[in-house]
């Protein structure tokens, strides 16, 4: 799974609303997710190979509004910016001088967001939804019963009710390991937040499927 694929999959795991769920599981996290409207935080993120060695380790920060908004910034020397309006995500990466832009819905399939978005029997037909208390959290683990998604688990771990950890595991066993600081919930994000200015002399690629 590409850099940008994984910037998109996990913002837009955060930035979908909830439905009521069936299982201990699904009900726990949509407890702790049903209130959140809005979420700022730093972060930290890790990515390692399917041997633990380190590949790459970033820093930035994230801001999503729901439903479906989001911006996801990286630092350099590994910048990249994901900013979703709602109905399209665009993932501008500097050092190609490209905007490539595709529909939320499609970028988001067969991710997170689905369960997160989804009905009972959505999630009966694709998740399976594990929950574990730890010392000063909750964790939960998202398993796609399908073959061909784009991770084979992603472990949330909540501390207060809020995100302060994310791990995702690819089909390739790679990890990618975020830790979220600085967290504020349920604040008002300028709604310029959610838009990209596009520099310039950047190409903008359009995806459609």
């Amino acid at each position: 799974m590409t850099v940008k694929k994984r910037l998109a999959v996990l913002a837009a795991a955060l930035a979908v609303p909830t439905a009521v769920l069936a299982n201990d599981g699904a009900e726990r996290l949509t407890a702790i997710l049903e209130p959140l409207e809005s979420y700022q935080a730093s972060f930290e993120q890790l990515i390692l190979d399917g041997g633990g060695e380190r590949l790459q380790e970033t820093r930035g920060r994230m801001w999503l509004s729901r439903p479906g908004k989001f911006r996801w910034e990286v630092d350099a020397p590994y910048e990249q910016v994901v900013v979703s309006d709602g109905e399209e995500v665009s993932l501008y990466d500097p050092d190609l001088e490209q905007v490539t832009v595709q529909a939320l819905d499609q970028r988001v399939t067969h991710t997170p967001a689905l369960l997160l978005s989804g009905s009972a029997d959505e999630l009966t037909e694709s998740y399976e939804v594990s929950y574990r208390q730890q010392e000063g959290g909750d964790s939960f683990t998202l398993v796609p019963k399908a073959s061909d998604t784009l991770f084979e688990e992603l472990e949330m771990t909540f501390r207060d009710r809020r995100l302060r950890f994310l791990q995702m595991t690819d089909s390739t066993g790679q990890e990618t390991a975020i830790e979220f600081r600085d967290v504020v919930m349920n604040s008002s994000i300028d709604a310029a937040r959610f838009e990209l200015e596009v520099p310039d002399g950047v190409d903008v690629i359009r995806e459609t499927h």
